[in-house]
């Protein structure tokens, strides 16, 4: 969930940039459309549309190949609801993320009876790493792409990020190259290559601590930080339980400094429930 997650946000903060790339398409017309009109039990947490000029881009990011609605039906349900919206041109593409020899990612189009719907399909094991590499907005992505020596292509990663100018978009694209390297990599490989201090600077603890001060809260600082752990859970693991996040919000400072650490270990919400269990026995 965490993965998917944070590709979302890329494509929908970075959307000209993956229109330029899965479209070949320079367009500063581009927007982000609602996914409400999708119903349940098909929609998925990665779904993406863009939208530019008489054309949709639909992306569907996936860690795994499986899901409990087969991905060639939900893509034919998606393609019937939205052109049944828009009636325009719907390019749909699924973005495999892990490595896997399923033959569930090499699937890339719905065949019964009479009826055929096919999509796009890209393992981006498979894609040539240097497109990503020269783009800002792809460049964690950059971390899953081909490469005989994946340790260097991390480093590699890793200098580009260090060198992007902008303050704001250095955190965050640093945040995500981190995340989305967890599928491939060791963490203690990934937290050597990469500062730990950028998620701290984040624009959100920056704002809610000048906002606790304002108002003379002493708790302040204590907001700050366990709103930022928060975020970085949840741009992980998907959303977390209320009494989850109470518990969160209960710690003291130590303790919230001391759960930034222990969450680059994590691998799933149990990990924080056995932490915060151990942290309050």
């Amino acid at each position: 969930m965490a993965y998917d997650n944070t590709c979302k946000y890329l494509a929908q903060t970075y959307a000209t940039n993956f229109v330029r790339w899965l479209l070949a398409v320079d367009s500063p017309n581009v927007r982000v459309l609602k996914t409400e009109i999708i119903p349940e039990p098909i929609r998925s947490d990665a779904l993406i549309l863009l939208q530019l000029d008489k054309k949709i881009l639909h992306l569907e990011f996936q860690t795994l190949p499986y899901s409990d609605l087969p991905i060639p039906y939900r893509m034919l349900n998606y393609w019937t609801l939205l052109y049944g919206q828009y009636w325009c041109e719907i390019e749909q593409v699924v973005i495999f993320l892990k490595k896997t020899s399923s033959e569930f990612v090499f699937k890339n189009s719905f065949e019964e009876q009479n009826t055929r719907h096919s999509y796009r399909v890209i393992r981006l094991w498979e894609e040539d790493p240097e497109p990503f590499l020269n783009d800002p907005a792809l460049l964690p992505l950059a971390t899953l792409t081909r490469s005989s020596q994946p340790r260097n292509l991390l480093e590699q990663v890793a200098e580009r990020v260090a060198m992007l100018e902008e303050p704001a978009q250095q955190r965050n694209i640093s945040a995500a190259s981190e995340i989305l390297a967890g599928l491939r990599f060791e963490k203690n490989l990934i937290r050597k290559l990469f500062r730990e201090e950028l998620m701290r600077e984040s624009v959100i603890y920056q704002d809610i601590l000048q906002k606790g001060v304002a108002q003379g809260q002493q708790t302040g600082k204590q907001i700050g930080e366990s709103a930022v752990i928060i975020r970085l859970l949840t741009l992980r693991f998907g959303a977390i339980a209320p009494d989850l996040l109470e518990s969160i919000r209960a710690l003291s400072i130590p303790e919230l400094d001391q759960l930034v650490e222990a969450q680059l270990e994590f691998s799933s919400v149990e990990d924080l429930v056995t932490w915060l269990e151990t942290t309050h026995s």
